[in-house]
């Protein structure tokens, strides 16, 4: 995860400074090279579910896993130096409750949460699952112009696999 380093606050602003991520967001990687190795695929899902663990472990749901929001130290470290940003939509949960709350960014998003069902860490392995069918294929696993058509899909884990693209 992005370190904190510190807070200032005034009447009206909170300030946060947070560690200086050079090599910017896996979502322009992916743009610049595509696809990725399974190998570089590998890597970068093993530094996600490390700190999604961790962050579980603690009670906490990111509920918004997304390249945009995976940020990499640097450019030269690439792919191993990846780290999750973006806690707005994050949620603490007691060990055995559930959120409810439909959030997160059309195309990452649980079916549970979209049938607004109860769901809990488990949403944050769904949208793993798709930035790694993304990093491996370089295109997503659900794709429709109009959300309403993309949530449909999404629920009926209608997921499009081309074998060419495979």
């Amino acid at each position: 995860m992005v370190k904190l380093i510190d807070v200032f606050e005034d009447e009206r602003h909170w300030c946060l400074v947070m560690e200086l991520m050079q090599g910017g967001e896996l979502f322009d990687q992916i743009l610049e090279k595509e696809f990725f190795s399974e190998q570089e695929a590998r890597e970068a899902c093993r530094s996600i579910i490390q700190a999604i663990s961790y962050c579980h472990k603690q009670g906490i749901v990111h509920r918004d896993i997304k390249p945009e929001n995976l940020l990499l130290q640097s450019k030269e470290l690439g792919i191993t130096s990846l780290k999750i940003a973006d806690f707005g939509l994050a949620r603490l949960l007691q060990e055995n409750s559930m959120a409810s709350t439909t959030c997160g960014t059309p195309g990452y998003v649980a079916p549970e949460v979209l049938m607004q069902q109860p769901y809990g860490k488990e949403c944050d392995y769904w949208s793993i699952g798709v930035v790694t069918f993304i990093l491996l294929s370089g295109t997503p696993p659900f794709y429709e112009e109009d959300n309403f058509a993309l949530f449909e899909q999404i629920k009926a884990c209608k997921y499009d696999f081309e074998v060419e693209t495979w």
